[in-house]
């Protein structure tokens, strides 16, 4: 069975695009761009001379991709120590019950 597409416009960096997506992601694409023409205009306004858009959207994807790939490894080294803490965590209380059992035989 194909999902149903609608097609939204968006507005970067001054030119008007259009891209097909499910009825649900609409939102989710509006926001995307949104923050991607967002970068897009700090990246030519912060530039001293004049870009052509093919170089500001480049560069714009590639921060956007740094900022994606710390995020997914500070998210990474959250979990990790979570992961270890919650070990730890456990043993303690495997162990207080441990001796807690003990002490009522």
């Amino acid at each position: 069975m194909s999902q149903k597409t609608i097609s939204v416009a968006v507005h970067l960096a001054g030119c008007d695009y259009r891209f097909a997506c499910s009825p649900a992601e609409r939102e989710e694409l509006v926001e995307a761009a949104c923050h991607l023409d967002q970068k897009m205009r700090e990246i030519r306004d912060h530039s001293g001379k004049s870009l052509a858009l093919e170089s500001v959207a480049m560069m714009a994807a590639l921060n956007l991709s740094h900022e994606l790939l710390r995020q997914q490894r500070q998210a990474t080294e959250t979990e990790t120590f979570l992961n270890r803490r919650l070990r730890d965590l456990s043993r303690k209380v495997d162990a207080a019950l441990s001796q807690a059992t003990l002490g009522e035989v």
